[in-house]
């Protein structure tokens, strides 16, 4: 009877030993998962801060009801003609045939 005590003993001492390793392997999973987290988070933000950076340089040169009068007169004292051709060596052909 003796010999089963000691038994039973020693084998309590063997799951509970496990069972703290399992708790502390999960504890440790759990930390890697929620620094993984983090770090996909902090990476998504400045992804996400230099678009809005991005579209913050991009709104500047918007047409607004206040610079609608300037842009117009933008573009009507420089005129841009987009009747060209390319040709098969990549050159930029402003004649063509008809005018």
């Amino acid at each position: 009877m003796a010999w089963n005590e000691a038994e039973n003993a020693r084998q309590r001492a063997r799951r509970e030993e496990r069972i703290r390793k399992e708790e502390a392997e999960q504890k440790r999973q759990k930390l890697e998962a929620a620094e993984s987290k983090a770090r996909i988070m902090e990476a998504f933000l400045k992804e996400k801060e230099k678009e809005v950076l991005q579209l913050q340089e991009e709104a500047k040169t918007f047409i607004t009801p206040q610079n609608l009068e300037a842009r117009i007169e933008e573009c009507l004292d420089n005129p841009r003609n987009y009747n060209f051709a390319i040709d098969k060596d990549g050159r930029i052909v402003k004649r063509t045939v008809l005018s």
